[in-house]
């Protein structure tokens, strides 16, 4: 597949007009190593909660909504990685897929991946019980990629099993794990090197959805086809990247898609590709210069059918930024700060957690050990 470099279309400006406004909460603190964040319904109230994978706690821990007390999920999960949330029972109440006992490098790393189910009282310790155990498990998603819709639980360990840090040669191979056996399929084709990030979204409409990696060899597309049942994976870009998620734009019936991704070199830069039946996957920068990359999602926060992207810079102007399109073309993209204060997010989530129908933001931070809240006050109308 072509790859056009559109380098002269870096779009990106400051905005005096953000595309929503927030008011920051702090959720959680000592949460050393914060690495993921997800947001869950844990004990069936109708009230999403919040669950902070931090990798410097022995214990998971999960904050209840509406007043944010802390309860422990589980107590002695060291090298806590990644975690996938759904309900396999169908009780009302989601299990808890956990990878831990996580190390960068995969002769140290056991790479535990287990299950979590509640017990009577959700807010007491669950039961856990170990599934598999592959070296680096490192990022856990859910994936719907059964002809009858039922989702699998993908686990994209950083390398393959006999890498050596830090250039993680070699190849590394997706797996894959369906609910209730939970048997482990290795997913056909391997990627070189690292993975360092991975997206799930139905990429074309069709009710599947495909698996996106994000690593030092690029970002490549796993897709599963509908007639052959194999999968397909087409490598979309050469260029390395640390995160890679899926938005698009456009009202309904009208939408492009986009991906967004964040490539560390030789700086930090966010960009936009965007699929051209023509000429391939165009490439767009939307912003440079950034010392370090970490959280990158996108999801519409002014309810205008456009995604906005939720990212943050670990450097000199540490802090969470967004970047949101006027129009439905993305040609020009405008940059706004959602979070000044020292504060780098390392994985961001959505979901609307006091009910006003406003999708707001949860952010976690390695490095500050905070876990916040950023509660949508209004929408902002920027077309």
């Amino acid at each position: 597949m072509i790859l056009i470099l559109l380098l002269g279309l870096c779009g990106s400006i400051f905005a005096t007009t953000p595309p929503a406004q927030f008011t920051g909460h702090v959720v959680g603190a000592g949460l050393t190593g914060g690495t993921q964040v997800v947001i869950a319904d844990l004990n069936n109230d109708g009230k999403p909660d919040v669950i902070a994978v931090a990798s410097g706690r022995k214990e998971l821990i999960w904050f209840e909504n509406p007043n944010w007390k802390p309860h422990v999920l589980a107590a002695d999960l060291p090298g806590l990685s990644s975690l996938a949330v759904g309900d396999v029972d169908r009780d009302g109440i989601p299990e808890i897929l956990v990878a831990h006992e996580y190390a960068d490098d995969p002769k140290k790393s056991l790479g535990i991946l287990s299950v979590l189910r509640h017990r009577e009282d959700p807010r007491k310790p669950w039961k856990i019980s170990e599934i598999d155990r592959i070296p680096t498990s490192h990022l856990l998603r859910w994936a719907r990629v059964g002809a009858d819709g039922q989702k699998a639980l993908v686990n994209a360990p950083l390398s393959g099993p006999n890498a050596e840090p830090p250039d993680y040669g070699g190849n590394t191979s997706l797996v894959l794990y369906r609910p209730g056996a939970w048997m482990r399929e290795v997913i056909p084709g391997e990627i070189e090197g690292a993975i360092r990030g991975v997206h799930v979204a139905d990429w074309d409409g069709a009710g599947r959805e495909d698996i996106f990696t994000a690593g030092s060899s690029g970002i490549h597309q796993f897709r599963l086809e509908r007639d052959s049942e194999s999968w397909t994976i087409t490598e979309l870009t050469k260029r390395e990247s640390a995160n890679v998620t899926a938005g698009s734009l456009g009202k309904r019936g009208e939408k492009t898609r986009f991906l967004a991704s964040l490539e560390p070199s030789p700086v930090t830069q966010i960009s936009i590709y965007k699929q051209d039946s023509k000429l391939g996957w165009r490439r767009q920068i939307i912003d440079e210069g950034l010392a370090r990359g970490g959280a990158l999602l996108a999801v519409d926060l002014n309810g205008d059918g456009n995604d906005e992207i939720v990212s943050s810079d670990a450097g000199q102007n540490r802090g969470i930024n967004l970047y949101y399109s006027v129009g439905s073309k993305g040609e020009q993209w405008h940059k706004s700060v959602l979070d000044s204060g020292d504060f780098a997010a390392s994985d961001c989530a959505a979901g609307d957690l006091n009910g006003d129908g406003l999708p707001d933001l949860v952010c976690i931070s390695a490095t500050s050990g905070l876990l916040k809240w950023y509660e949508n006050k209004g929408l902002t109308k920027l077309h």
